[in-house]
């Protein structure tokens, strides 16, 4: 693996890296410039090679699910021995971030999250795909648009996404996906379904309102968003909702009122440049002009 600084290399002539800006077990992700859109995206360089990263990563490159409400992989590239995904930079952190940092969320506002995770599952379900791996740290947050509280959520990381009823990628005994959030046929290694991912909605639902990770979680309180979050948890896949679309109608049935909740701040802040600095200059330059001053003075005496 390469070792040197990623800062300001050109991967595969296209990805010119600015400066990292997060890590986890796949590798690192980065601010980078695409040079041939001129946009600033986000890139995610896989870390040390092994099968089954390479394998979770070519999976991930595969999927194209362009949404609002999704963050799914726009390219890759490789590079000698870098291997890349680009997709859109989402700099707001993650539902996990406004969980630790706020503990519960108002009712409404978890009910507007809620809402849009079900629409990104409904167009990754749609394409023929199960999501997987369901959980606050996956679900991605744009900044607060001026003016609003409204959040706006993307969900991310394919990497362990499947086709639907693909039994190539059923598990036993080991299953794919976080515990406590996958459901109960999920973790037995029962293949991919698209009830798994509600399942998982389900859980983060409730840990929104109640600021609990799922080990921790009791009883359904009662609740505005109990009727939905009852039909989400259902152990027997068969009761439960039959799909994100059937979802989103019961949730919006409830017609639970917007609250204004924690704004979403940039966690990234602006991107470092290059620019010349010209305080920097103009100060050398007048350093410079009182030099030659003193030495045309000092000619000027000698004569």
């Amino acid at each position: 693996m390469r070792t040197a600084p990623l800062h300001h290399t050109v991967i595969a002539g296209r990805y010119a890296m600015i400066d990292q800006i997060g890590a986890g077990g796949m590798g690192s992700v980065w601010r980078a410039r695409d040079e041939r859109s001129g946009e600033v995206v986000a890139v995610k360089v896989l870390g040390q090679h092994n099968a089954a990263l390479l394998i979770r990563f070519v999976r991930e490159q595969a999927v194209r699910v362009r949404h609002p409400h999704v963050v799914a992989p726009i390219s890759w590239a490789a590079d000698d021995d870098l291997v890349v995904l680009a997709m859109d930079l989402v700099a707001g952190g993650s539902v996990q971030d406004l969980l630790d940092e706020h503990g519960t969320l108002p009712v409404g506002y978890a009910a507007v999250l809620l809402e849009q995770l079900l629409q990104a599952l409904a167009a990754v379900h749609a394409a023929g795909l199960v999501h997987r791996d369901v959980k606050p740290a996956n679900l991605l947050l744009d900044p607060s648009e001026p003016g609003s509280d409204r959040p706006h959520l993307r969900l991310g990381d394919f990497g362990v996404a499947a086709p639907i009823a693909d039994a190539r990628y059923t598990t036993v005994p080991g299953a794919i996906g976080t515990q406590g959030y996958m459901a109960p046929e999920q973790a037995r290694g029962a293949p991919p379904d698209p009830a798994q991912d509600l399942y998982a909605v389900g859980r983060v639902g409730l840990q929104l309102v109640s600021g609990l990770p799922p080990e921790r979680q009791g009883e359904i309180g009662s609740g505005p968003l109990r009727p939905l979050l009852e039909r989400l948890l259902v152990v027997d896949p068969e009761q439960r909702l039959a799909s994100a679309e059937a979802a989103l109608r019961l949730l919006r049935r409830l017609d639970i009122a917007f609250e204004a909740g924690p704004r979403v701040v940039d966690r990234l802040g602006r991107q470092p440049t290059d620019q010349i600095d010209w305080t920097a200059w103009a100060l050398l330059g007048a350093c410079v002009a009182v030099l030659a001053l003193c030495v045309a003075v000092m000619v000027g005496t000698l004569r």
